[in-house]
């Protein structure tokens, strides 16, 4: 039987399967502006080859540590061979919310900040929130106004702050021991059911600023490095 499909995103498809969960199908269109890469850029900017295949990669390695660390995600398997995530279902916050953690001063950050922090400053895991859209340039939103807004509820912000940043520190750490300095990442989260909190959609380098010796590294080389 055919896999139903529900949603076509930038980077990944997303198809319906017969026991409950979903498939997320990888593809090799990544974001950014005239042919550059930018993980936060709202288009498709450019298509490389084989980035869906490091994208899933890396997301396995990072979901089944996450996971054996007791932090709950969406993660049941996957197919290399078809470029693939079975997931588990998962509805998202609002009509999509992002969640960046930083531990550097760089991009967007650095556009609203530079007047009080130097390029590259030491941040303590600041971890922010913006709604997912384009047209208004995925707007900064707060605490206070997620729970106002009824998008979420103050236990569940909190706990996503908590998660974000134990998952970014376990990131940062894999990363260290390679001689790789994570800047700031980008997560997002769903919930089940129950209204329990869990990491979605992908781990990859398209979704992290990396430094090695002070010089930024792009995603695709930085898959390369990662599991060299």
């Amino acid at each position: 039987m055919e896999n139903k499909l529900v949603y076509t995103g930038k980077t990944k498809n997303v198809y319906a399967l017969d026991n409950g969960n979903y498939l997320l199908k990888f593809k090799d269109d990544c974001t950014g502006k005239d042919g550059v890469f930018d993980p936060g850029e709202n288009s498709v900017g450019l298509t490389i080859e084989g980035v869906g295949d490091v994208n899933l990669r890396m997301s396995i390695y990072f979901f089944e540590k996450i996971n054996a660390a007791g932090i709950r995600t969406h993660f049941v398997s996957a197919d290399l061979g078809d470029t693939t995530m079975e997931v588990l279902p998962a509805k998202v916050f609002g009509k999509g919310l992002e969640v960046i953690c930083r531990h550097k001063a760089v991009g967007s950050f650095l556009r609203r900040y530079g007047e009080y922090i130097e390029e590259g400053a030491d941040l303590p895991a600041y971890v922010e929130t913006t709604f997912k859209n384009d047209e208004k340039g995925d707007p900064l939103v707060t605490k206070d106004a997620l729970v106002a807004l009824g998008v979420m509820t103050e236990s569940q912000y909190d706990d996503i702050k908590d998660m974000t940043q134990k998952i970014t520190q376990i990131v940062a750490d894999d990363l260290k021991a390679k001689g790789l300095v994570l800047y700031d990442i980008k997560f997002e989260y769903g919930y089940d059911p129950d209204g329990k909190v869990m990491l979605i959609d992908e781990i990859a380098s398209g979704n992290m600023r990396v430094y090695k010796d002070g010089q930024y590294i792009d995603p695709m080389t930085l898959s390369k490095l990662f599991f060299a």
